[in-house]
């Protein structure tokens, strides 16, 4: 299952340091950003995802995350 969400994170740092929580979470999943990309996308591609999980998880750290429709 892949998820795709919009997020706020803007700094590499930011991002590796969020994968690297996820991941805790998250245990062999494939996770990754795309700052480039104007919604600053956070991919997941996990056996199993629960979405409010993330944006809870991610706003815990001070970060906005949706899920991208």
């Amino acid at each position: 299952m892949i998820e795709v969400f919009k997020t706020n994170v803007q700094e590499v740092e930011q991002s590796i340091m969020i994968v690297g929580k996820l991941l805790e979470h998250l245990p062999n999943s494939a996770i990754n950003f795309d700052l480039e990309d104007c919604d600053k996308i956070l991919r997941i591609n996990a056996a199993s995802i629960s979405n409010q999980k993330i944006i809870e998880l991610l706003g815990s750290y001070g970060y906005h995350c949706e899920v991208l429709l």
